[in-house]
């Protein structure tokens, strides 16, 4: 590579392109600064896949960018996990720090027992503030979506102070976004029986699994399957239908949260980006409007899509948000 460098130290594009505004001449830049510099660069771009031990538990994370420049947490939804952000993660690491954890049970973290684990929206938000604090993470913004959002706002009601923007997908804080799909999750809410578990148990198949990323997708056929053969292949491990039944029963307890998540909007007034796919059953367009009612300073966008809007819109999502993410205050 230095040989490569030494050959094209002569051309004045590269000169240029290492000089910076201020036009260093070229003679001045040596072959050994140049490639530390692209080495340096190289580095920050690279996505990183690592973990921290946290109460026991393996949480696996993808890490990319500088963690000098400010912090963006993408918290995932269900039933994927880290994955999600695979194709968004280097298109913000250019310019950020970027943190997208596995919850216990999900990804490449540990997946202990439901009997041996308290699998809940309350926990796994104190293991990612955890995380967060062990990577000494001060402030962040967060990407919150579906499982996300309660992961996240739990994270943000305990530390207000620490979150410098919500970029919103598909992600609920508001009841009028609990309508029909929720039906049977609600009647387990009422009476956790194994019987109205039992029912649950068609959610976690692969045919719900693959109509959750191509239902409302405006070309079913540009949906990458690794997407759906990924997330089955960890939903069908021995104890993981238990591990998801519990979640689905925990997260009930989020109800109880919403009026308080609400005040603090109002109250702390976090810049917003919001990015909702409309054609979404498990949240609906309607979870997304009642934002407005709190959050004065909101980006607010309706796309033409399903649950996973990345997987359609994710080159526009990722524009919006480093966009976005410009305008926040360091």
């Amino acid at each position: 590579m230095k040989k490569i460098i030494e050959t094209l130290l002569g051309t004045s594009v590269l000169a240029m392109a290492f000089a910076g505004p201020m036009l260093i001449p070229v003679h001045s830049i040596s072959a050994n600064t140049i490639e530390a510099t692209l080495s340096t660069q190289s580095t920050m771009n690279q996505v990183h896949f690592r973990s921290e031990v946290i109460d026991g538990i393996k949480i696996a994370y993808r890490e990319a960018g500088d963690p000098a420049k400010p912090t963006v947490l993408l918290l995932h939804g269900f039933p994927t996990s880290s994955h999600m952000f695979r194709n968004l993660i280097p298109q913000l690491s250019k310019k950020y720090h970027v943190i997208a954890p596995d919850y216990p049970g999900f990804g490449a973290s540990d997946m202990p027992l439901a009997k041996d684990f308290e699998y809940s929206f309350a926990k796994i938000a104190d293991m990612m503030t955890t995380l967060l604090d062990r990577k000494k993470v001060d402030q962040y913004s967060v990407y919150l979506m579906d499982y996300g959002a309660p992961v996240g706002y739990r994270m943000f009601a305990k530390n207000p102070e620490r979150v410098s923007g919500f970029i919103i997908q598909n992600g609920n804080a508001y009841e009028e976004g609990l309508q029909k799909f929720w039906d049977p999750i609600k009647a387990y809410w009422a009476a956790p029986t194994k019987e109205n578990g039992n029912k649950l148990r068609g959610f976690l198949k692969m045919g719900a699994t693959k109509w959750q990323f191509t239902h409302g997708t405006k070309n079913p056929e540009n949906i990458n399957p690794d997407n759906y053969w990924h997330v089955q292949y960890l939903l069908d491990r021995s104890g993981n239908q238990e591990v998801q039944l519990e979640l689905f029963l925990d997260y009930g307890t989020n109800l109880a949260e919403y009026p308080k998540w609400q005040a603090l909007f109002r109250k702390h007034q976090v810049p917003t980006l919001l990015m909702w796919g409309k054609n979404d059953q498990i949240f609906p367009e309607a979870g997304a409007h009642p934002y407005k009612r709190d959050l004065k300073n909101i980006d607010f966008h309706i796309l033409d899509t399903g649950h996973f809007a990345l997987e359609e819109y994710g080159v526009q999502i990722a524009s919006k948000m480093n966009s976005f993410l410009g305008t926040l205050k360091k």
